[in-house]
């Protein structure tokens, strides 16, 4: 096969597949060099590993051996300021700030409770729908206007939210695109709606700042405070806390729902499970959410055979030696979280949908959907929460089935090319 210098092997590698496979490229290099081998990605010499032992070595030493390496074109889109990009004490403090605001939502009564109730609220929008739903973008919806009320205090009825979700959806088309700006194309139209976001959080932050004497509690109370960040770190942690509510914890949510469509059994007992948590007008609480161990296991599930993340980029800062593997300083790696969790070694029956599998606690230590070491998500725990809220009533309320075959795909992140279209039965 030939290659062109700069782009290597980049184009089969990053070929749509289902998102619950290896892929062509994958499985062709896997079966003929073995599950650690060398390719040239992304304009670089590259370690691609499909290994559990030597993923874990990689995202567990990060910044000792091993640093964050995107390519030039995410640090255009995402800004030289994202989590996922900086390193050391500027990541150690961006990171601190947005775990302040996860552990805090976590423990807020009336966090949960609005949680809660607009997800039922907005699932009960759908009950008059003759149409098929296109759930991937109502999810998306779902899960950014709570981030937006929860950071900002903007209520999904406000123009602006509105205003700021269109933004982020032309935002994420190019970000999924192919990394090249000519203009008009879905990259640049994206760098274009960075910008727009940039300048719309700013506002909002200048805003809030002359407003302290009547503070609302939000998240932007505490961050204008923050005098150890400049506006630009401020507005950064805001646009990666958006990100994450609007993308990760959306695809988590259509991934369940895809795999229970096709596991009546598993649903079966979901439901029965959050049947016991019916309560009379009374909101779910943290304490529910801690007893939802089925739940758990149908969350955990989902993220191991759909994978919201394929891989992630890394750089060797030495010299790396890891059992008969040397990995050259400056060389790129990339720890290909997909293929661990769909590998048999690992995983009896990887392709098969089973939450009972989670049962055996060892499950866990063979899954990594968020990463590992200091840059793993900072969000995981809440995005389950939202997803476990909705289900709860999203399962009581309605019967479902795919209304066209529409897998997960990897593109190289998440997505539904027909936005899982869903012919809802509501249960009487």
């Amino acid at each position: 096969m030939w290659h062109f210098p700069l782009i290597g092997e980049t184009l089969g590698f990053l070929k749509p597949h289902k998102s619950n496979s290896l892929g062509f490229f994958l499985q062709d290099h896997c079966s003929r060099y073995g599950n650690v081998f060398r390719s040239h990605l992304f304009g670089s010499p590259t370690v691609v590993s499909c290994d559990l032992e030597l993923n874990a070595f990689i995202l567990q030493n990060e910044e000792t051996l091993f640093g964050s390496s995107y390519p030039k074109p995410v640090h255009d889109i995402l800004g030289k300021l994202s989590m996922m990009l900086v390193s050391g004490s500027l990541h150690k403090k961006l990171r601190s700030v947005a775990l302040s605001f996860i552990n805090a939502s976590k423990s807020s009564p009336e966090f949960l409770s609005y949680v809660d109730s607009f997800s039922l609220s907005f699932i009960h929008s759908w009950t008059s729908l003759s149409t098929p739903l296109h759930f991937f973008k109502e999810a998306k919806k779902l899960t950014f206007y709570l981030m937006l009320k929860n950071l900002l205090s903007i209520e999904p009825d406000d123009p602006i939210a509105e205003n700021i979700l269109e933004e982020f959806m032309t935002f994420m088309k190019g970000f999924v695109s192919l990394p090249v700006y000519i203009p008009g194309n879905a990259y640049s139209k994206a760098v274009k709606a960075r910008r727009r976001i940039t300048s719309t959080l700013k506002d909002a932050i200048k805003r809030r700042e002359k407003m302290m004497k009547n503070a609302r509690g939000d998240f932007l109370d505490e961050l204008v405070q923050r005098d150890s960040l400049n506006d630009e770190e401020k507005v950064s942690v805001l646009l990666d806390l958006l990100l994450a509510g609007y993308e990760t914890t959306s695809g988590l949510m259509a991934l369940v729902v895809y795999f229970l469509a096709k596991a009546p059994s598993a649903l079966q007992k979901l439901r029965e499970e959050h049947q016991s948590f019916r309560k009379d007008g009374e909101p779910l609480n943290w304490e529910d959410y801690k007893k939802m161990e089925f739940t758990s296991h149908v969350i955990s599930e989902a993220l191991r055979c759909g994978n919201l993340v394929k891989f992630v980029h890394r750089k060797a800062l030495k010299d790396v030696k890891f059992k008969e593997y040397t990995i050259p300083e400056g060389w790129q790696v990339l720890p290909i979280i997909l293929a661990t969790h769909l590998d048999p070694k690992l995983h009896p029956s990887p392709l098969e949908f089973n939450p009972w599998r989670w049962i055996d606690p060892t499950t866990n230590r063979k899954v990594t959907p968020f990463g590992g070491g200091v840059r793993i998500c900072p969000g995981a725990e809440l995005g389950k929460l939202e997803t476990a809220f909705f289900l709860h009533h999203f399962i009581l309320n309605f019967r479902w089935k795919i209304e066209e075959e529409d897998a997960p795909m990897s593109c190289p992140y998440l997505d539904f090319k027909g936005g899982l279209l869903l012919e809802l039965e509501q249960i009487k």
